[in-house]
């Protein structure tokens, strides 16, 4: 997903140098978009392997 984001950097860097303001804008505002999930997701699944790690460890402790 950041590969992505990064891809639509780079889209939005060669449309504003062609002077197509717009599109360009369009393509930063999908690669934020794209940037925030991916860092929210990442976070998620961080907790969620945590949890089951200490969840894991507690059942082989007993």
């Amino acid at each position: 997903m950041i590969r992505l984001a990064i891809i639509s950097l780079v889209i939005a860097a060669v449309l504003a140098i062609l002077g197509f303001g717009g599109a360009a804008g369009t393509f930063v505002g999908i690669a934020k978009f794209l940037f925030v999930l991916a860092i929210a997701l990442f976070v998620i699944f961080l907790v969620l392997g945590l949890m089951a790690g200490k969840g894991i460890k507690n059942a082989i402790d007993r």
